[in-house]
């Protein structure tokens, strides 16, 4: 894609954003568009946000179960950067009309102490830089229609990572806890809406350990020159499916002694 195209995509998902509009296809009007096409996207649409004035809170890590990467035809996770307007606390009402098809995941969130930067990270150095673990909900939103209605073809992950991950909002739990305090890979959630069951699963569902995703994380930032900041979130990758948020709805996450985290939408 020519640098004019992919200004046009970051423009076009920012206004679809704030008109609460959804916009077509990426993958169908450029049907030519890279990986590398759609985060030079993702990272002109920051631009145009953080020169609204807003910050950059962490990073967000997305695709990351079998599951999710089969039904897709990919074989890697996707990332995208999480703002400062993203944040709710636990037990907040969101707005009526704040997002457009907002759906719910739990995840783990990992919060830094220290920097992680550099294609030689490993396991051990993001144990050291992580202040604290917790129980987190990210909403995700999408700012791109679902379906070319045309053609029938469905979002791929040029349109996914475009639309900055699909990054909406996130919800942390109170609860803190040393890296260590638990085995990442068995700490589950039962995620209920309007109290019925409609997900559980298990920290072992994202790359079977949600430090690899960090991991992961570091290493693809590293080329381009970046890097995550102490003091950042970072969302280690959904271990459920995405659940639908329709107006009214309530979510309860129970991570049992790691936490609980809930979020309605009005």
């Amino acid at each position: 894609m020519t640098p004019d195209a992919i200004s046009a995509c970051a423009e076009t998902l920012f206004t679809a954003e704030q008109t609460r509009k959804l916009c077509g296809l990426i993958s169908v009007g450029y049907p030519e568009a890279t990986l590398d096409d759609a985060y030079a996207i993702q990272s002109a649409l920051v631009a145009k946000k953080l020169g609204a004035g807003l910050k950059v809170a962490g990073w967000k890590i997305g695709l990351t179960s079998r599951a999710m990467q089969s039904a897709l035809g990919i074989t890697t996770p996707d990332s995208g950067v999480l703002l400062d307007d993203m944040h709710f606390p636990s037990g907040a009402t969101i707005p009526a009309g704040r997002f457009i098809q907002p759906r719910v995941e739990a995840e783990i969130a990992f919060v830094l102490r220290a920097p992680l930067r550099g294609a030689k990270i490993t396991r051990a150095d993001v144990i050291a830089a992580t202040d604290h673990v917790c129980a987190s909900l990210e909403i995700l939103d999408t700012r791109i229609l679902r379906a070319d209605p045309v053609s029938g073809q469905t979002r791929s992950i040029i349109d996914t990572v475009a639309d900055n991950a699909a990054n909406a909002g996130i919800v942390l739990g109170d609860a803190r806890h040393a890296i260590d305090a638990f085995d990442l890979r068995w700490v589950g959630a039962i995620v209920s809406r309007d109290g019925v069951v409609e997900e559980t699963g298990l920290g072992a569902g994202v790359l079977n350990d949600p430090i690899t995703g960090i991991v992961w994380l570091v290493h693809r930032l590293a080329a381009y020159g970046m890097g995550i900041e102490a003091g950042q979130v970072v969302l280690s990758g959904s271990f459920i499916r995405p659940v639908e948020a329709p107006s009214g709805s309530h979510f309860c996450a129970d991570y049992g002694p790691f936490g609980t985290v809930q979020i309605s939408f009005a």
